[in-house]
């Protein structure tokens, strides 16, 4: 069965290469920004217009529903599978999940540690990233802009930007609802209305409700972890009181909550709990068998967050002559609470049982203001600015038993900014674009560890910064172009506000601002009267001042582990992204990515547990090894993912449906070298058969997704420490550990 496995994979690929097939992103039929009729062109605002993005000289990738449906896509996490260069590892609960871009995230738990990549739902930043780890919303498309986007989106994407674009309202009527049931437990639906109130103003509404059990049983009690339950709702009213002026008013809520199983999945036969003889597996986790199938686990307490936030933006757009206006006012607000089995055992022992608590609090406000000039002349340009200000709050309490910790932090940030874009076709086929920025950021912090004595810490900070983007793009054939952009990035000085914040850290100040600066070369072509799309991107970044885990000496001559300035990451590879589409009854997708993320600089990091000095663990006060020249974390070499949809005419007014989705991801370490945490290569194959209407007014299908039962790991945790440094692997369990089967049906009319 793994040699059928392969040769899946290995034929996907090849026909991905043959066909010269391409991207989710490159497709005709992706959903569009407007009601418009299909005219073949795919329409983004990744330069903060709308543009064909076969224009945009970025490397970008547009993602429809369609394409999210055939790969098994209904929430965030799940990106992944279909934008190559995007990996999400999961982790205990969201808030330390990590995003990263070809190589590059952030590898941090801090309050005030702002992502490498950014997260927009209509071009509105989250504070959180964990503000989107639950279902997408009433999704028209989302793009992913891969690469430095700090230029016109400032400090939070150095690493790129994904942006979730909503339905707008519509001009008619229009109901869509999507239901989906699966043999593994898992209930989902969502639904939006659409239509307008009167001539000049128009609304849509939609909502939507998901549970799953989850896929680890918890032999303590019987319940089911590794779930969730999600429900959100959104609404939109645009007021057009004249053509000139359009007002829309977005509103949204989410409520939800998530448990956490993290089975052991490999161990030795020597492991005690916390190194005490005769607390075996048999004794604290009593019925679970380790192996690598292990969907089991057992604690007392159960480990489980639960959150809720809302917000909304007002969205102005005024035509000024040939210029036109954009302001978007943002407010939102977010808390998760946290609760974790620190012990992740169910043993009744006293000295145990722990347990850890904590709470997240986010509020963000944003103002954004940008002035477009007509986009159909040689000469236009962009011009705006940018104000935002987000206080988190952080209390955290572990214990009471060991590693104990009680504390409370808040942190503080407030930026303005200033960017302009300009581009200049001075010659038929040529156009340069260049574009800058300039902002300034004040951050400050305060914390209070209960823990010790109440000791109490604060602090403050300011950094202006600038970076610039510049590009020149060529077009050989109205179909054919070609693009070289040189661009650099930023992110924010920040405190590390963790356990073990004391006087040295405070004294330490913050860590220094991550700059980065990037060049990519790039084709875009349609051929074939538009039935291929081939787009290929080389790219080269490096990232210095990397802000990453370390050993530090502080202000007294001691040292420890803290976030930090650990020196340089470099990466480069390449991404092609293609599509072909031969009629109206076949399309074929495809994206992939091949890269190479390595440290150039990191000479002093921690040890893995258990690391010796055979493998590169250095003794010392504490141990240190040298990660220059390694591979970077969560930076697989090679990942693929490929669709094909075939929908042959049935009788008139009906349309069969079979789609194939095949993944490839090649190895991946998820802490550097440490062996316990390597994923080894593997392949997903997710397959959807139906019916739907000629028009798409309804449509219902039968899939299975993960097909061959194939079992992998989006996280791998060491946890030799627990067990008196005696190897102990535990896993996150992905949503399609074992082979699941389903029934989703929709209407849209």
């Amino acid at each position: 069965m793994k040699s059928f496995h392969n040769s899946v994979c290995v034929a996907a690929l090849a026909a991905a290469i043959g066909l010269l097939a391409g991207p989710a992103h490159a497709q005709s039929a992706a959903p569009k920004a407007s009601d418009k009729p299909d005219t073949g062109e795919i329409i983004v605002t990744a330069q903060k217009r709308a543009e064909n993005v076969q224009n945009v000289p970025l490397a970008v990738s547009v993602l429809g529903a369609s394409q999210l449906q055939a790969a098994g896509v209904r929430n965030f996490q799940d990106l992944g599978a279909v934008s190559p260069s995007l990996t999400i590892r999961p982790a205990e609960h969201p808030v330390n999940a990590n995003v990263s871009l070809r190589g590059v995230g952030t590898f941090a738990f801090g309050i005030g540690v702002e992502p490498s990549v950014a997260v927009l739902v209509d071009e509105v930043p989250m504070a959180f990233q964990a503000r989107a780890f639950t279902d997408l919303p009433d999704v028209e498309r989302i793009e992913v802009l891969r690469g430095p986007q700090s230029t016109l989106y400032g400090k939070a994407a150095s690493a790129g930007l994904i942006n979730i674009i909503t339905r707008g309202p519509s001009d008619t009527l229009k109901v869509r609802a999507n239901a989906t049931v699966t043999t593994d437990q898992e209930y989902a639906v969502n639904a939006s209305v659409s239509g307008p109130i009167s001539p000049t103003v128009g609304y849509v509404f939609s909502a939507a409700y998901s549970k799953w059990e989850g896929n680890v049983r918890n032999l303590f009690n019987g319940q089911k972890l590794n779930g969730r339950e999600a429900g959100n709702v959104r609404a939109k009213i645009r007021w057009e009181p004249s053509s000139d002026a359009k007002l829309t008013l977005s509103l949204n809520y989410m409520n939800g909550n998530t448990n956490i199983g993290r089975p052991i999945i490999a161990q030795a036969a020597s492991a005690n709990f916390r190194g005490t003889a005769g607390q075996t597996i048999s004794q604290v986790l009593p019925g679970v068998v380790v192996g690598p199938n292990n969907q089991n686990a057992s604690i007392n307490y159960t480990s489980r967050t639960k959150y809720q936030g809302g917000g909304g933006n007002l969205r102005g757009e005024f035509t000024l002559g040939d210029h036109s206006l954009v302001t978007i006012t943002s407010y939102d607000k977010f808390r998760l609470d946290d609760y974790f089995d620190s012990d992740e055992t169910s043993s009744a022992l006293t000295g145990f049982n722990n347990i850890q608590v904590g709470t997240f609090k986010s509020t963000l406000f944003t103002q954004e203001v940008r002035l477009l000039s007509d986009g159909s002349k040689p000469f236009h340009y962009t011009v705006g600015a940018y104000y935002a200000n987000v206080d988190f709050e952080r209390p955290f309490y572990r214990g009471p038993a060991f590693s104990l910790a009680n504390w409370y932090a808040t942190s503080k940030s407030s930026q303005i900014a200033g960017f302009v874009q300009a581009d200049w076709q001075f010659m038929p086929k040529a156009t340069l674009t260049g574009g800058g920025r300039v902002q300034n950021e004040k951050v400050s912090y305060t914390f209070q560890d209960i823990q010790n004595g109440n000791a109490q810490f604060s602090g403050s900070a300011q950094d202006t910064a600038a970076t610039y983007r510049i590009s020149a793009r060529y077009e050989f054939t109205p179909r054919i172009n070609a693009f070289v952009t040189y661009s650099t990035g930023y992110k924010g000085q920040t405190y590390d506000l963790t356990t073990g914040f004391n006087a040295n850290r405070a004294a330490a100040g913050p860590i220094k601002p991550e700059t980065s600066r990037d060049i990519e070369f790039g084709v875009r072509s349609q051929l074939f009267d538009r039935k291929v799309t081939l787009n290929v991107t080389y790219f080269d970044t490096t990232y210095k001042n990397l802000q990453a885990q370390t050993i530090e000496t502080l202000a007294d001559g001691t040292t420890n582990f803290r976030l930090t300035n650990v020196g340089k990451l470099g990466t480069h590879g390449f991404e092609i992204d293609a599509g072909y589409r031969p009629s109206s009854d076949f399309n074929f997708n495809s994206s992939l990515a091949i890269l190479d993320a390595k440290y150039i600089d990191y000479p002093v990091a921690q040890c893995f547990p258990g690391q010796t000095a055979a493998q590169g663990c250095v003794a010392g006060t504490p141990s240190s090894q040298n990660l220059t020249g390694t591979r970077a974390v969560q930076a697989p070499q090679f990942k693929m993912s490929a669709t094909a949809e075939y929908t042959p005419q049935i009788r008139d007014g009906l349309r069969g449906l079979a789609q194939v989705n095949v993944q490839h991801q090649s190895s991946v370490y998820y802490a550097a070298r440490d062996p316990q945490t390597f994923q080894k290569g593997y392949e997903i194959v997710n397959m959807s058969l139906g019916i739907r209407d000629e028009n798409r007014r309804w449509e219902v299908a039968a899939f299975v997704n993960n097909l061959f039962d194939q079992q992998y790991y989006p996280s791998l945790i060491n946890s030799n420490g627990s067990w008196g440094n005696a190897m102990t692997t535990q896993a996150v369990l992905p949503r399609d550990f074992r082979r699941y089967g389903g029934l989703r049906a929709s209407l849209n009319f």
